[in-house]
């Protein structure tokens, strides 16, 4: 039985495998610091010993596929957060203590309607909408994808948007709130459940994953600064212009945040632990079923 460093090297699989292995070690070599910060390393005693298993986990079973199943774990944890999420608006909702904000907030942004501003403004929320934001996310997506030359980018970009769709799913399907009247609504209206806001949770969800796979390649503090002001507004500015539009309850906008960003910190987490186990000497994609090369760490 062949071990993984002795193999033909005239096998398409060795040579791919070789492959995937140059070019995720240079990723990780790129994307460990954000500054100062290393990535890789745990501060806490919970996320040192979590980091430790992970890391000892890459080394038996590759580090990408344990990235991706550390996602699909997450996916799961996500959803069921969402139900979670569910359960206590709901019980919330019978006290009514939700339409303090609720119609307070949308009676004022009534009054900050004009012809003008309804269709500037539904031009912007559709870019976070169904065809507006997989268009985005598959333009960044093939762009970090070629010029990375790593598969990192397609694995955590398919698995954030994925995540958040069942999320929205999930959580429309559970509450079925109803949307503001539609005589407070700007065309063209929407009719499916209100709760949580899928525009803003799908927002919250890829552009913070796309801001968080720039920042990582960015060498300048204030390009990362002004990188993540810029997600960071246009995510806010999503929220408010679906409660603009009379398309979603205030309450709605704020679940969809919450639960975007619990998600995006699984999302960023799980890479992270992606880079300890390659720095600690996992290989991205194991080869072969002999023992796993010691690899030494990048000084």
């Amino acid at each position: 039985m062949q071990r993984a460093d002795h193999q033909d090297p005239t096998d398409p699989l060795a040579a791919a495998a070789a492959r995937v292995d140059r070019d995720e070690r240079s990723a990780v070599d790129a994307d460990r610091h954000v500054g100062d910060v290393d990535l890789t390393s745990w501060r806490s005693r919970a996320g040192h010993a979590v980091a430790e298993a992970w890391a000892a986990l890459g080394r038996r079973y590759g580090a990408l596929p344990l990235l991706v199943l550390t996602l699909l774990v997450g996916i799961g944890i996500a959803v069921t957060a969402t139900w979670a999420a569910s359960e206590v608006y709901d019980a919330v909702r019978e006290s009514d203590d939700v339409a303090v904000l609720d119609r307070p907030v949308l009676d004022w942004m009534l009054t900050l309607r004009s012809p003008f501003a309804d269709q500037a403004v539904t031009w912007w929320t559709d870019i976070a909408g169904t065809i507006g934001m997989p268009i985005v996310a598959v333009a960044f997506l093939v762009g970090f994808t070629v010029q990375r030359r790593a598969w990192t980018p397609l694995v955590l970009l398919v698995a954030a948007s994925g995540g958040s769709l069942l999320m929205t799913i999930a959580g429309k399907d559970l509450i079925g709130r109803a949307r503001p009247p539609l005589s407070d609504a700007v065309p063209p209206y929407e009719h499916s459940p209100s709760f949580p806001s899928g525009h803003t949770l799908n927002a919250t969800v890829v552009v913070g994953t796309i801001v968080y796979l720039l920042i990582l390649r960015q060498s300048r503090t204030v390009t990362r600064v002004w990188t993540i002001v810029v997600g960071t507004l246009f995510v806010l500015s999503i929220g408010v212009s679906r409660i603009f539009l009379g398309h979603h309850w205030t309450t709605d906008v704020l679940a969809a945040w919450a639960l975007g960003l619990a998600w995006l910190a699984l999302v960023i987490t799980a890479h992270r632990l992606y880079l300890t186990a390659l720095h600690r000497g996992a290989e991205p994609v194991r080869r072969g079923w002999g023992p796993a090369r010691p690899v030494r760490s990048p000084r």
